[in-house]
């Protein structure tokens, strides 16, 4: 083999160790420059943040989510050289940030063994829906009517496979509402500029 090396013609040694370098570069070259050779949108990762305190979702709660909100791939070819994308992302980012915690709990509340059938809520739940939830809901002044003695969960009183939250007034009327009808209430007082497109793209057709 030590032979056969020797007898090669030296300015052919020097055309493949050339090349050899050159091939080097441009793997390095690719490894520097991104797809459209700038940074990513802020956006792009705000609207991975979680409300866990390591800013990290599990993957329980992202299976929660995924029962209220619709999951979008992000597109093949995203538009990160266009300012009205990036902006939107941002957005997008900071309104998924700003629900989490109430949708979470709202699951958690109707789906989960914390509550059983006619239970009251706990004062520190109900502060949180009536305040985060039920204050927004577009009948929120029908549904409280003459006041709020407790928020209840209980069956639904068309669909019984499903549970729902009450209002219980001090009248002794029982009457049911959607915390996803609060949330898209919400959503459009607090982010008028782009609710609409958020929910759209967002939230399951037919939800709440």
């Amino acid at each position: 083999m030590t032979t056969r090396m020797g007898t090669l013609n030296p300015t052919l040694l020097r055309s493949i160790s050339f090349l050899c370098v050159r091939v080097q570069h441009r793997r390095l070259g690719l490894g520097l420059v991104g797809p459209s050779g700038r940074a990513w949108c802020s956006g792009a990762s705000e609207s991975t943040r979680a409300a866990g305190p390591e800013g990290v979702l599990s993957s329980a709660d992202k299976s929660t989510l995924r029962g209220v909100l619709s999951v979008k791939e992000a597109p093949k070819y995203p538009r990160w050289d266009d300012p009205d994308y990036c902006k939107w992302k941002d957005k997008e980012g900071e309104i998924l940030n700003d629900i989490e915690p109430l949708i979470l709990l709202a699951k958690e509340i109707l789906h989960s063994d914390r509550y059983m059938d006619g239970e009251r809520l706990s004062a520190e739940d109900e502060k949180v829906v009536v305040e985060r939830l039920l204050a927004h809901h577009p009948h929120s002044e029908d549904k409280i009517g003459c006041g709020i003695d407790s928020i209840m969960v209980d069956r639904h009183p068309q669909f019984r496979h499903s549970r729902c939250l009450f209002v219980i007034r001090t009248d002794g009327i029982w009457i049911d509402f959607s915390y996803q009808k609060c949330l898209r209430a919400y959503i459009r007082d607090k982010y008028p500029s782009h609710a609409e497109r958020f929910i759209r793209e967002h939230f399951k057709r037919g939800s709440g």
